[in-house]
């Protein structure tokens, strides 16, 4: 059995080349990924992933998500331009490690309406927030400015930032979005499956599975839970 507290410390490389398969689930067990949400809240388009209801809450079934992983990970490495999504404050630090992790953008604060679909003009707010960025970092400019502009434009870029700051170095739509909280993010959801860009989708219980292209069978409220999954998902 796989000491206490291994999750914790886990190398996600170790998870897939040294752990045994039953290691793997007792990995995935103690760090809640097979927790869902209590039966009322249940969306009955995930019956199939469902292992078992204990006492009043839904059990995922964690070999689903061995397999799951096993089938998106290539997924994930071929795409070129990766958006990960997820905006609920425990959930944004994660987001954002992640996506550096693997050289891709993020989106952890909120996503802005549009974002996909009026790329056109949502491009040119991203390269407002790199002019800005350049001004500010530039003493030359800087020099030139009054501090009443200086504000100013820090405030811009402030705000930019706060909605834009992990999207700096996308230049076109990604080919690949991968969403973190489901039913929270039902606008980044329906503005790829709008455009036709494939998902990846961490499928708790109150989830639809019919508006992912893939998904990885997970709880995706713990962010123990998620952080391993997103790490198993992005990891050489």
């Amino acid at each position: 059995m796989i000491p206490i507290g291994l999750v914790n410390y886990v190398n996600v490389n170790f998870f897939y080349i040294e752990m045994s398969y039953m290691n793997k689930l007792e990995a995935l067990l103690e760090a809640g990924v097979h927790f869902g949400h209590q039966v009322s809240r249940w969306n009955s388009k995930m019956a199939p992933y469902i292992y078992e209801t204990k006492n009043g809450v839904h059990i995922l079934d964690l070999v689903q998500t061995l397999d799951d992983l096993e089938k998106t990970r290539p997924i994930l490495k071929r795409a070129k331009n990766v958006l990960f999504v997820g905006t609920r404050t425990q959930i944004a630090p994660i987001i954002e490690q992640t996506a550096k992790k693997c050289n891709g953008h993020y989106v952890n604060t909120r996503w802005v309406g549009g974002l996909l679909t009026n790329w056109k003009t949502m491009s040119m707010c991203l390269q407002k927030l790199n002019r800005l960025d350049r001004q500010l970092n530039d003493s030359a400019q800087v020099d030139g400015f009054s501090k009443k502009d200086i504000l100013q434009l820090k405030k811009q870029r402030a705000r930019l930032e706060k909605f834009f700051g992990g999207l700096r170095d996308l230049t076109v739509l990604p080919d690949l979005v991968v969403i973190v909280g489901q039913p929270y993010e039902k606008n980044a959801v329906q503005e790829c499956h709008k455009l036709g860009i494939q998902t990846i989708t961490l499928l708790d219980s109150n989830c639809d599975p019919t508006m992912s292209t893939y998904g990885i069978t997970a709880n995706d409220d713990s962010t123990r839970s998620v952080e391993l999954i997103l790490d198993c998902l992005v990891a050489d």
